[in-house]
């Protein structure tokens, strides 16, 4: 064939259309509905590709990125866009296309992003917009916040690990001029043209993917308690499943690193169309939910290489902390509430320092663990959703089946799997829940499971009642998740590699999730 094609997204007429085209004489090597798209476009071809693009993808239902190549013009790229992200570079003399601008981070930090309905002609140093209906589009570019050793693994054998110990950056980035000590609370810009909106809320729902949603059901646990607010955090993919009468006191918050996550996409629209305030909490600048949504907070966590979230996640319990804290502080929390609060994150990037110099002893005791089939993980309130958190870092990047739960439905059902060949991960700090999940891990004992803890420094009680110990520094409460995650990351990191894993580029996996 004369065309090569790339896409991603979902064709959901391409049975017809291939029904179609094979009446015009067009055979298939595939069952794939991509293959279709290269048909439709080749059917439509008369000496112009992107004419060949735009009349073929007019027949088209669904949702497609794609790049587009012809044999007979390599000097151009086709590229469109519907409800699947494309960006593109602006180079010395190049053009470039990706679905993520990470991909892109490499060559340009001068970028473009097409919306819905819309196509580009690429060519050396030039490129144009048009929509499918060929009307001309001028954007200009917008420079990506890109560090030079952002792309550069320096020291560091994987960028997954050099994510992990970029972690206290990351916390003091999400945190620079958002701390206000004197009203103990915090300022977000983002947030301001929508303040009175804010305060008239009683509702709020939180709709993410993946560790995104774990980081949201910690969000759900602090606006919680620090504010009168009702919340909800809902997998984004179950959302349009739900009936929820969302009023004009109704907030939804977007979560989700690359801002082009397309299932939380589709359930930010959902509650647009609802009439809710919907909000973004986003990594990357001028990406899809960023620009659909009237406010939002930027994390700030810089470029993250590895596909596994590590230093973004860190970056959304801290937002949503300061998120937490704006509203609590609009309600009822009192200053000192909130001072208290700010100061303890104040010492959380020396905190998590400290925990980095152990990366040594966890390596230790991945070689002790990481040939186990099968690992269980459990917390109570806020470290629960570390739990589910740390459950998924070991599935994704070292392949072990691992479970996160909450420690009090451990006797519900996970407790019949435990024998001395399935270990335990429990989140033990020292906070209300501690003497219940110190009796969750007697009874994994009794039943000759072992046990690691994850704990605060000077608990001599676990030391003898777990078989190994991970400590953390002692921290307020809320802030304790931003800790504990950390050795969990090191702790999946380290099993990976000791099992030959690819850490940066688990299989099956992509950084961002662009098609439901």
């Amino acid at each position: 064939g004369k065309i090569f094609l790339v896409h991603n997204g979902i064709i959901e007429n391409y049975q017809a259309l291939k029904k179609h085209l094979t009446a015009a004489g067009h055979k298939f090597q595939s069952e794939t509905d991509t293959e279709v798209l290269a048909h439709l476009i080749e059917n439509a071809y008369r000496g112009d590709l992107g004419s060949a693009v735009q009349k073929g993808l007019l027949q088209v239902q669904g949702t497609y990125g794609i790049a587009v190549l012809h044999t007979a013009h390599l000097d151009q790229i086709i590229v469109a866009r519907r409800g699947s992200p494309i960006v593109l570079g602006v180079g010395n003399n190049e053009s470039l296309a990706a679905s993520d601008v990470s991909a892109l981070a490499q060559h340009t930090d001068r970028v473009v992003y097409l919306e819905d309905n819309e196509m580009a002609r690429l060519e050396p140093g030039r490129f144009s917009i048009t929509t499918l209906d060929n009307k001309s589009v001028s954007r200009e570019a917008t420079t990506l916040e890109v560090a030079p050793e952002d792309m550069d693994l320096g020291k560091f054998p994987h960028f997954m690990l050099k994510e992990i110990f970029e972690q206290p950056e990351t916390v003091e980035n999400a945190s620079r001029g958002r701390l206000n000590h004197s009203e103990g609370v915090a300022k977000l810009g983002g947030l301001e043209s929508v303040h009175d909106r804010l305060l008239q809320a009683r509702h709020l729902i939180i709709v993410s993917c993946g560790s995104s949603y774990y980081a949201g059901l910690f969000g759900r646990y602090v606006v919680e308690t620090l504010t009168d607010l009702t919340v909800e955090t809902e997998l984004a993919s179950e959302f349009r499943y739900r009936k929820l009468n969302l009023r004009q006191n109704t907030v939804v918050l977007a979560i989700s690193q690359s801002g082009e996550t397309a299932d939380t996409l589709a359930a930010l629209r959902e509650a647009k169309r609802k009439g809710a305030l919907v909000l973004g909490l986003v990594n990357v600048v001028g990406s899809t939910i960023a620009r659909e949504t009237p406010a939002g907070v930027y994390t700030h966590a810089g470029i993250e290489v590895g596909v596994a979230s590590t230093k973004s996640f860190v970056s959304q319990l801290t937002i949503l902390t300061l998120i937490a804290l704006l509203l609590g502080r609009s309600r009822d929390l009192s200053i000192e509430e909130g001072s208290l609060l700010l100061r303890g994150l104040e010492k959380i990037p020396d905190q998590i320092r400290e925990i980095l110099a152990q990366s040594d002893e966890i390596r230790k005791l991945a070689q002790k663990y990481c040939d186990a089939r099968h690992f269980l993980y459990i917390g109570r309130k806020y470290q629960y959703p570390v739990a589910l958190e740390g459950a998924l870092k070991l599935k994704e990047i070292a392949y072990i089946h691992a479970e996160g739960y909450a420690a009090g439905e451990m006797k519900h059902g996970p407790i019949a799997l435990i024998d001395p060949s399935f270990p335990t991960m429990a989140i033990v700090p020292e906070d209300g829940s501690y003497e219940k999940i110190v009796s969750n891990i007697q009874e994994i004992r009794a039943r000759e499971g072992r046990v690691i803890a994850v704990t605060s420094v000077g608990n001599k009680k676990l030391e003898n009642l777990a078989d190994d110990v991970i400590f953390v520094p002692k921290s307020h409460e809320i802030l304790t998740p931003i800790l504990t995650v950390v050795p969990l990351q090191l702790f999946a990191y380290h099993c990976a590699v000791l099992r030959g894993c690819d850490v940066d580029k688990p299989r099956n996996l992509a950084k961002s999730v662009t098609v439901e």
